[in-house]
């Protein structure tokens, strides 16, 4: 094989490497996946049990998670070291989250966690989309 070496200027690839990265960024949102919210809405059944949409249960309801604070649904008897953790729910702290929600606020009330990547990016593109 017959390997030749392109000579470019250095200030030429650092922007290009800085461009592909930050296009790579971009186009990745929580944990690096895309959400199918058709497929979050299927997942969100699992959610069920706690949560709905509309109304408050074991778990707050979610209309209106995404771009919302921690611990605010009125209503509802969060933790108090979820109603003080000054979190907002963005696409990424909801992935922590998922992931993870003792990892992120110890005395939290819920115990779920939603290991696979694809399944955190598809359940919050379904309450993106359809918890306003």
């Amino acid at each position: 094989m017959n390997v030749r070496s392109i000579s470019v200027p250095p200030r030429t690839t650092t922007s290009l490497v800085l461009a592909i990265i930050v296009i790579a960024l971009c186009a990745a949102g929580p944990a690096g996946a895309t959400g199918n919210a058709a497929r979050g809405q299927t997942l969100y059944k699992g959610c069920a049990d706690c949560h709905s949409i509309n109304e408050n249960g074991v778990g707050p309801m979610h209309k209106g998670v995404v771009g919302r604070k921690a611990g605010s649904v009125a209503g509802y008897d969060y933790s108090p070291d979820l109603k003080n953790s000054g979190i907002v729910w963005t696409e990424e702290n909801l992935d922590k989250w998922l992931t993870g929600p003792q990892a992120m606020v110890p005395e939290t009330k819920m115990f779920f966690d939603v290991p696979d990547a694809q399944d955190r990016a598809d359940i919050i593109a379904y309450l993106k989309e359809k918890a306003k």
